[in-house]
């Protein structure tokens, strides 16, 4: 496998998650995409009580895509935000104490469905084992492995 290969394959696989995701009960009040705010939560995990510009400088998101995601996190009780003692202008986000009834359900979505459409006709035959190979990736390739990439 090449960069390239691998890139459209990181790209594939981001499309069969964003349909596995439920989508919120009327959709939400919020646009912005999906990966957005799975960047934008990723981030807030790995760095609680971020103001919206130093998450946007660290995950490489326009401000206002950031502030759209992190809207849409607080409506479905993901994070908090709370103003900044050092500057009240300024408000912090960091993730939700309790975990949510939205958060549950998108943590509860499989992705057999999409997997299977992207696999068309071979579903049948290879879905257990592209499924299998999904699993040691997740294992040995964790959400934490892009901070070696960047740092």
């Amino acid at each position: 496998m090449n960069a390239v290969e691998l890139f459209l394959l990181g790209r594939t696989l981001m499309k069969i998650g964003e349909a596995a995701m439920p989508e919120p009960p009327g959709g939400g009040r919020h646009g912005g995409s999906v990966r957005s705010v799975l960047i934008v939560a990723s981030d807030v995990a790995a760095h609680p009580d971020s103001a919206v510009g130093e998450i946007a400088t660290r995950t490489g998101l326009p401000q206002s895509q950031v502030s759209t995601a992190v809207a849409r996190l607080k409506e479905a009780g993901a994070v908090v935000t709370a103003p900044d003692p050092a500057d009240r202008r300024r408000m912090l986000v960091r993730q939700a104490a309790e975990v949510s009834a939205r958060v549950a359900q998108v943590r509860a979505g499989t992705v057999e469905d999409p997997l299977t459409a992207a696999l068309g006709d071979a579903a049948t035959e290879h879905l257990q084992e592209v499924a299998d190979a999904l699993e040691v990736l997740a294992r040995h390739l964790p959400p934490q492995a892009m901070a070696r990439l960047q740092g």
